[in-house]
């Protein structure tokens, strides 16, 4: 379609490198939309899934094929299968059925863009789109909480502009530490002025989930990332000035920032709430972890059937009042969601999964820092939420790994080109 609206408008067919700018630069507009609009990106999503449509027709097979039956991409497809094959045993309503299915399609995607990045020499320009996008997103964020009435769309929280805190709080903690290591060699290299323009953004994303808005989760899954940062890229020494710089960047954020203190004290008010039977989210979690247990329990190999969660809560619910009646398909944890419907098939291939996209950003570089990350804070946030099924949480891993994937592959061929080319040198000379 894209191709066709370019010919006529210019007169001219478009070629394969028109034809992988095209389809790079959806992806672009595709990712830097994310933080905005669901419905934005995902019509941008889908005019990208068209761009692929000439490259991948006109192509070799045997590569598509080769990253398809590769563990990172062959098991979000079965995750896929699972879900649908589930289907067959779950004692739900069809429309629940569908339901279930519809938050794993996602990783579908994801061999599309291993596939294309691999071949695109474009991938990081996802990277700087998304880091503007969300830089812009914070600036609007600091401006809202003063002048609520500059939101663009109506968010429950304060300092919130569009869409809601858990989503901004993800986008934001991921661009932090992935500056980093950046923040760090440009100091290293004595570009000053750069260094301190990575550090003064840190500082206001930082400050922004310190003092704006934030999901608890952050409290969790932040610390891990910069445990992550240390391991790859510093030395005991280092580390341990990191800590100390964390601890005292904590404890002032901790003395200073009464919204923070109250986000950690609501933890047990609303505990205390729980026990009286009222309805607040952290009794609510608990609430719900166990009697996800005990569904997995009582079909603990192959689950309850994909969508079946919401139909055992509503069984449980009936009689009873309180946090005893909540109905819920979502469990907020992501092991428990998929071992209520699968079992522990659906558990292996979940952490399966995880493990592959681990091993795959094992490398160096800035594609394979950034796919870490992406997968550890996945794993982590989803310990109190579903995120691998949430939209925009679940988008923001499946690009992620996609795209961080295939840039990672393709450098990881281009350093063992000149080796492989070194080597059959070395062999002709000596043939000679």
């Amino acid at each position: 379609m894209i191709e066709l609206t370019l010919s006529k408008r210019f007169g001219f067919p478009l070629g394969r490198d028109a034809r992988f700018l095209c389809a790079d630069v959806l992806a672009v507009l595709a990712v830097v939309m994310l933080p905005w609009s669901t419905s934005g990106f995902t019509i941008l999503l889908l005019l990208w899934l068209l761009s692929l449509v000439p490259l991948i027709s006109t192509a070799d097979a045997r590569p598509l094929l080769r990253v398809v039956t590769r563990p990172y991409c062959l098991l979000p497809l079965m995750m896929f299968v699972l879900a649908v094959v589930g289907t067959l045993w779950a004692d739900a309503p069809w429309q629940a059925k569908l339901l279930g299915v519809k938050p794993l399609i996602k990783l579908l995607v994801i061999p599309s863009l291993v596939y294309h990045f691999q071949r695109s020499e474009r991938g990081s320009w996802i990277f700087i789109g998304f880091l503007s996008s969300c830089t812009l997103l914070m600036a609007l964020s600091w401006i809202v909480l003063f002048e609520p009435e500059l939101k663009l769309t109506v968010t429950q929280s304060a300092g919130v502009p569009v869409k809601n805190y858990i989503d901004q709080s993800q986008e934001f903690a991921l661009c932090m530490v992935a500056l980093a290591p950046w923040t760090v060699g440009l100091y290293k290299e004595r570009r000053y002025c750069a260094t301190a323009a990575c550090a003064a953004l840190m500082f206001g994303f930082i400050a922004n989930l310190a003092f704006v808005v934030s999901a608890r989760a952050a409290l969790i899954y932040v610390p891990v990332l910069l445990i992550a940062f240390a391991v790859r890229y510093l030395d005991r020494r280092q580390s341990v000035l990191l800590l100390v710089a964390v601890s005292v960047l904590a404890a002032t954020v901790w003395s200073t920032s009464d919204y923070l203190r109250k986000r950690v004290a609501d933890i047990r008010t609303e505990y205390e709430y729980s026990k009286n039977n009222v309805p607040k989210s952290t009794g609510m979690r608990l609430e719900y972890w166990q009697k996800s247990l005990r569904f997995f329990a009582d079909a603990p190999i192959f689950g309850n059937g994909t969508g079946s969660t919401q139909t055992l809560f509503e069984r449980e619910a009936v009689g009873k009042t309180g946090l005893a009646a909540e109905v819920t398909r979502n469990p907020h944890n992501q092991t428990l969601n998929v071992a209520v419907q699968w079992g522990i098939v659906g558990i292996v291939a979940l952490y399966a999964m995880w493990a592959s996209h681990l091993l795959l950003f094992r490398g160096d570089g800035l594609a394979s820092w950034i796919g870490l990350l992406v997968v550890i804070q996945n794993i982590t946030s989803s310990l109190f939420n579903s995120h691998l099924f949430d939209f925009h949480e679940g988008w923001m891993y499946v690009l992620g790994v996609g795209i961080a994937g295939g840039m990672t592959l393709r450098e990881r061929r281009r350093l063992a080109t000149p080796l492989a080319s070194s080597t059959s040198a070395v062999l002709q000379s000596e043939r000679a």
